[in-house]
Parts: C-alpha cells; structure tokens; sequence
C-alpha cells in the first residue's frame, strides 16, 4: 500500500498512462499489464465487473506491475469501501457535479477522522496480518478521482477541485457528449470546450486531469496531452477485442 505510484503521478501531474476493464477476466488483466500499462481500471458501472470478481482481478494486477484501480458502480459509501477492502489502491467515482457530491466520494475512500471508511479485516490488510500499517498509510496512499461528466460538473469543476482529498478528476466522454444533447459526438466543438475548461481549471488548483480515450490514437493523445491532461486511459478490453477482429479479417 506504501508508494503507490498513480497516487504519486497525481501529486505531481505527470504523465501517468493506463487503461480500462470490462470484460472482468483475470486474463485479460494479465495480458494487459504485460503489455506496459502502469494501472487498470475494474469497471463496476458499465462493465461485466461485479464486487465480488474484483479480489481475483486485483491479483492479477499486483501480480503483474499495474496499480488496481476501480470505477464503482456509483458515488456510494459501501461501493466505495467494499472496493477499497478488496484492494483497490484508488476508486474512480462517476457523476460528480457538486461540491457535495466530492465530498461524499472522500469521505468514504478515508479512514477516520478524515472520513467514514469502516475499519477491518479484509483483503487490502492482507485479512489482518498487515491491519495496523495499512491503516496507518491508507489515508495517504489511497487516490481518490472524481469523474467529470456533465455540463454540470464542468460548470462546478472550481469548487469541486477545492475540496480536499480529490487528487484529480477523469473526463468521461460519452456521457459528457450526452449531457450536452450531442450524444457520441465527443469531437464535438462544446464537448472539446468542455475538456479544455476541466483542464485550465487542473492547471489553476495545481489537480491532474484525466481523460478516458476510448479509441485513442496518436492525434487524439497527443491533443489531450498538449491539453494539459496528464491521467490517461486509453482504450478498454472491448474495444481491444473488436477493433483488433476487424482489422484482421478486413485485411484477409
């Protein structure tokens, strides 16, 4: 739990490159983080990711140099904490749009008195053995991303980087896109502007911005970088998958 990494990235605001999970097998997991990237995402919310696969997942992860991290399947007290005890070293928490709503996701990602998080055995402490110096570095180590995916979140993105303990924010594009009444168009000039203003408002509170790119490539990278967003997910096991069959058989 000492020295996680992504936690340190975002401290910093340096580049930090991982990708997305749906499908929820520990192969996929393995293949991925052989393949370099330093942190995967377990998606609860749209993924075939349920609470109780995450143990096995976040092995695989451990095993193989990539930083577990997990999307829950919503800004919950028991999502977050039932994520955390099985060993997540951050949670991404969709659908923040208020000072509120960061304040929630905090609060139960930290142990007391920094937050509501329940003390126990549990995976994270390796059942016990390693309870006292978890405990005692949790707090710490634990990074907490709030998502940014609406036009309300961006119009609140000052406030909602203030509050303490949000180590940096991730874009979620299709939803964003949504919440402006162009859903899927995410080049879109509002959904662009939208990106821009998450990013400058990074810069001003000295928080990483984040950015899922689901079919990245080296322009679209390289604009988010230029952008200023420094947390990057690129891609997902899905669209790994499919993208990957097509090009094969149109080729053949």
């Amino acid at each position: 739990m000492s020295d996680n990494p992504v936690k340190q990235a975002l401290e910093r605001r340096e580049l930090c490159v991982g990708s997305w999970l749906q499908i929820g097998h520990p192969a996929i997991v393995e293949i991925l983080a052989r393949a370099g990237y330093a942190w995967l995402v377990a998606d609860c919310e749209h993924g075939e990711v349920e609470p109780g696969d995450l143990g096995n997942l976040f092995r695989a992860m451990s095993a193989h140099g990539a930083v577990p991290l997990v999307r829950v399947r919503e800004n919950a007290t028991i999502e977050i904490r039932r994520a955390l005890d099985l060993g997540a070293h951050g949670v991404i928490v969709p659908l923040v749009e208020s000072v509120a709503d960061a304040q929630r996701a905090v609060a139960a990602a930290k142990y007391p008195p920094d937050g509501v998080r329940g003390f126990a055995f549990q995976r994270a402490n390796l059942w016990g053995v390693d309870f006292d110096r978890y405990v005692a570095a949790a707090n710490l180590e634990i990074a907490v991303v709030v998502m940014i995916e609406s036009k309300a979140a961006v119009e609140n993105i000052d406030a909602i980087l203030a509050v303490e303990g949000v180590d940096g924010v991730l874009i979620g594009p299709y939803d964003m896109s949504g919440s402006y009444g162009i859903p899927g168009q995410t080049g879109a000039p509002d959904v662009l502007d939208a990106c821009r203003q998450v990013a400058e408002a990074c810069a001003r509170a000295g928080k990483s911005a984040g950015q899922h790119i689901v079919k990245p490539t080296r322009e679209n990278v390289r604009t988010a970088v230029d952008q200023g967003f420094t947390f990057l997910a690129l891609g997902m096991d899905t669209v790994f998958l499919a993208d990957g069959a097509s090009a094969t058989l149109g080729e053949l």
